[in-house]
């Protein structure tokens, strides 16, 4: 099996609101799926219904070859993780209770060392020994990822895991999720924030009013909203937008036989840029 999780057509009401409306995607094995979308549009809807926490009400939905309303059993568990945005983690404990309770009932083996290698790559190092009560919204975030890798799932769910983060953590988290995934695992993440997305993940999803708008690579979605131009930043700091074709060449050499080039790049849209210009909405 190819894929981790396969969607047709996936539908969810909530009496009259329609909060996902006809999804279809799959998600590759070892693949970063980023599910993009303002707050409202559908996103944890999808997770929880992946995960099993929620029964759709049309359409189906596979994670890792089974039947997404029968996930929620503790075989099934013991291959993915899941970090939402209910903690589920003991406040009068410490986070390492914490851990070690989790850890025990996924059967982890040498279960200190994990608990400290999962700190570490939530960069929670040294910080076992605080009370869950006591933590920062950031920690207690942190926390509740270190509990979703700490079983080494080979499918991971993420839902908005930087939102409440200082760019220093986001950073680390960020560096410790490309790990994880180059040693196999499949994370599938819902954010708003899509420089987050460029960074991570190899397809996105972009998700308005319970429907999936747009599908592709990043970088081949910048290109196909490209405008065809290309942006020379001359040493001055003045700016020159010349057409993306042939007769531009001889402009540009004249530039750099001048030595007057300090950067040229093609003017691509961010992917925050494609979002508006495809939903007509922001991510807000």
């Amino acid at each position: 099996m190819n894929e981790s999780i396969r969607v047709e057509g996936l539908e969810k009401v909530f009496g009259n609101e329609r909060a996902i409306d006809d999804i279809t995607f799959s998600v590759g094995r070892g693949e970063i799926f980023g599910f993009l979308g303002p707050s409202g549009a559908g996103k944890t809807t999808t997770i929880k219904i992946l995960t099993g926490q929620l029964r759709a009400t049309g359409g189906k939905a596979e994670v890792l070859g089974i039947p997404a309303e029968k996930v929620n059993t503790p075989d099934v568990l013991g291959r993915i993780g899941v970090m939402t945005d209910t903690s589920g983690l003991y406040e009068r404990l410490t986070v390492y209770e914490n851990l070690a309770f989790y850890a025990d009932l996924y059967g982890v083996s040498n279960k200190r060392k994990r608990i400290g290698d999962v700190l570490d790559a939530v960069n929670l190092g040294g910080e076992e020994k605080k009370k869950v009560s006591s933590l920062s919204k950031g920690m207690m975030q942190r926390t509740i990822l270190a509990r979703a890798l700490l079983h080494e799932p080979e499918l991971v769910f993420l839902d908005e895991p930087t939102g409440a983060l200082d760019p220093v953590n986001a950073k680390h988290i960020h560096e410790g999720l490309k790990e994880l995934n180059r040693n196999g695992t499949t994370i599938f993440l819902t954010t708003h924030n899509m420089q987050e997305a460029e960074l991570l993940c190899d397809r996105v999803a972009f998700l308005n009013g319970g429907q999936v708008r747009l599908m592709d690579n990043p970088s081949v979605l910048r290109r196909q909203f490209a405008d065809g131009t290309i942006v020379v930043e001359l040493v001055s700091g003045k700016q020159v937008s010349l057409p993306n074709r042939p007769e531009s060449a001889r402009k540009l050499h004249d530039y750099m036989a001048a030595g007057q080039v300090a950067s040229i790049q093609t003017n691509e849209p961010t992917l925050g840029d494609i979002f508006v210009d495809v939903t007509g909405r922001e991510l807000a």
